[in-house]
């Protein structure tokens, strides 16, 4: 299995730039996307974003879409089986209509916000555009795996060798990491559980990241008992966390290469 780094989505927000980053599995003959960034239909029309996009201010780009950077890479989108979803909002599923014949992965939590959700914030949040072709979503209860200290853990050893979607609710109501195998440990894709991943080595959180991770979470305080847990976690040193959005952490993953699974 080899594991790319891709930016599927570069944000000019009023706070910097930030990315999209999603992570592209090689699994003998298949692909498999932890994340999507944003799809096609999203560059063509940005009013599927919602008012949203007025404050991420994306570069909205067909290259830098998830099926435009396979095909950079040689490879044909039909190839991709699977995705996994930290969680469903619009930066992360914007792609999922460009694979309509993947499956789509998520914690039955998060399938139920999605489904069910009601208010402003919701339809923010999970856009009709983005799920509204009828895709074929798994979702996953809860597991009964504990790894590295976190409960819940679903084996997704059918979709890619020793992958595992792990619970770090808070960000939503369903939102999980994607821990992934490699020949070093592992590699845990947080997603929107920690938007400035280095803090949690240091235990020192920005104020302004603080502020930003409380207005945005759905939970604000179940947020922060997940990153007290992944406070821990990012002292193993078996564990390498990537999340969504640094731009510094994606530059550095790109820059090291793809990972090598085991």
């Amino acid at each position: 299995m080899r594991i790319h780094h891709l930016d599927c989505g570069t944000l000019r927000t009023p706070v910097g730039r930030m990315v999209c980053h999603v992570l592209l599995l090689e699994v003998e003959e298949r692909l498999v996307l932890v994340d999507t960034g944003f799809g096609t239909a999203d560059v063509r029309d940005p009013r599927r974003l919602g008012p949203v996009r007025h404050v991420l201010f994306p570069d909205l780009d067909l290259a830098r879409t998830a099926v435009g950077r396979i095909r950079a890479l040689g490879r044909d989108p039909s190839e991709a089986s699977d995705v996994v979803l930290t969680h469903g909002d619009l930066d992360h599923a914007g792609g999922i209509p460009d694979l309509p014949h993947a499956r789509i992965h998520l914690l039955a939590a998060e399938a139920a916000a999605i489904r069910t959700g009601r208010g402003p914030r919701i339809r923010q949040r999970y856009r009709t555009g983005h799920w509204g072709h009828d895709p074929h979503v798994i979702a996953h209860p809860p597991g009964t795996r504990t790894w590295k200290g976190l409960e819940g853990a679903v084996e997704l050893e059918d979709v890619a060798p020793g992958l595992l979607l792990v619970p770090l609710p808070g960000h939503t109501a369903g939102h999980a990491g994607v821990a992934v195998p490699t020949r070093e440990g592992w590699l845990l894709h947080v997603g929107d559980a920690a938007l400035d991943a280095r803090s949690l080595r240091t235990g020192r959180l920005r104020l302004d990241v603080r502020l930003r991770q409380t207005l945005i979470a759905q939970d604000p305080l179940t947020m922060q008992r997940t990153q007290r847990r992944l406070r821990t976690l990012a002292l193993d040193p078996e564990v390498r966390i990537v999340n969504s959005h640094d731009l510094s952490l994606f530059e550095e993953a790109r820059a090291a290469g793809g990972d090598a699974g085991p």
